[in-house]
C-alpha cells in the first residue's frame, strides 16, 4: 500500500525544517570563522618584526623607486643596489612593481631587504607581501593599512605630514613614520618634532638628497628614503644607470657617517 497523503506532507515539512535551521546555523558561523581566517593570514612572526626593524636602524636609507617603464626598473634598482643600498622599496606606481619585487626579494633574500610603497588598502598590502615583500609603505596616513600590518607583525611605515598625523600613525601601530611631502625647514623640522615627540621614529623622504641625507640623520630622523634625487630621472631616460650607482656610493658614504640609529622599544 502506498503511504498516507498526510505523512508524505509531515515528512517533507520536517525535511525543510532541518534544512533551515541548518542553514541558518551555517549563516551565523560562516562570518566568525572567515573573520578568524582573514585575521590570521599573512601573519609574520615577532622575530620577523623586530628584524625588519632592526635593518632599518642599521641601514638607516632606503632606496625609493618610481620608474615610468617597467624596463627601466629592475635596470635602475641594481645600480643602487650595486651602489651600496641594503633596503629598497618597489612602489605600485611602476609598471610590472610586484613582479621587479619578487625577482629581487628571490635574488638578494635575506642581504638586500625588500618592500613595497604607495600601498593604498589592505588589498594592495595582501599583494604586496604575497609578492615577497618584507615591509609595507603608504603615501599618506591609513589607519586601515596600519591596523592590518600591526595584526600580523608587518612593519608598516605610514606618510605623514603634520605633527599630528605622525602620533596618530604611532598610536595605531606604525613603528616608523614617513615624512612625506617634505616640510619648510627640513632637519631643523625633523629635530624640533623627535625632540617633542621623542616617541616618535621619522623617516623623512621627500626633500632628502644626496647632500644633507646625513644631516636629517645626526637631527633625529631615524632613516630616510632617498627617490628623485637618487633615481635621476634624466639618468633613467637616457639608460645611464652608471650615474645611479655613482650616486648610490655618494649618498649612502653619508649615511655610515652618522651611524646605527638607537631604536626606542
Amino acid at each position: 500500500k502506498s503511504r498516507p497523503f498526510t505523512f508524505d506532507i509531515q515528512t517533507t515539512i520536517a525535511t525543510m525544517a532541518l534544512r533551515l535551521s541548518a542553514s541558518r546555523v551555517f549563516s551565523r558561523t560562516t562570518p566568525s570563522i572567515r573573520a578568524m581566517s582573514s585575521a590570521t593570514d599573512r601573519v609574520k612572526t615577532p622575530e620577523n618584526y623586530e628584524a625588519v626593524l632592526d635593518k632599518f636602524a642599521e641601514i638607516r636609507a632606503c632606496a625609493v623607486l618610481r620608474t615610468a617603464t617597467s624596463e627601466a626598473c629592475p635596470k635602475a634598482m641594481q645600480a643602487a643596489i650595486d651602489g651600496g643600498f641594503k633596503i629598497v622599496e618597489f612602489t605600485l606606481t611602476t609598471p610590472d612593481c610586484l613582479s621587479h619585487l619578487s625577482d629581487f626579494r628571490t635574488k638578494y633574500d635575506g642581504d638586500v631587504m625588500v618592500g613595497c610603497g604607495t600601498i593604498m588598502n589592505t588589498e594592495d598590502a595582501e599583494n604586496a607581501i604575497d609578492a615577497g615583500s618584507e615591509f609595507i609603505i603608504t603615501p599618506v596616513m591609513l589607519p586601515d593599512v596600519i591596523e592590518w600590518c600591526a595584526e600580523r607583525n608587518i612593519v608598516c611605515v605610514p606618510g605623514c605630514q603634520t605633527p599630528t598625523e605622525l602620533i596618530n600613525a604611532y598610536r595605531h601601530g606604525a613603528p616608523l613614520q614617513k615624512l612625506f611631502p617634505g616640510v619648510a625647514g627640513g632637519p631643523m623640522w625633523v629635530k624640533a618634532v623627535s625632540s617633542a615627540l621623542p616617541m616618535l621614529s621619522i623617516n623623512p623622504t621627500s626633500g632628502v638628497d644626496l647632500d644633507n641625507a646625513g644631516e636629517y640623520l645626526s637631527h633625529g630622523a631615524a632613516s630616510v628614503g632617498l627617490v628623485a634625487p637618487l633615481f635621476d630621472p634624466v639618468a633613467i631616460a637616457n639608460g645611464d644607470f652608471d650615474t645611479i650607482a655613482q650616486n648610490a656610493e655618494k649618498v649612502m658614504a653619508n649615511v655610515r657617517a652618522v651611524g646605527p640609529y638607537q631604536r626606542k622599544k
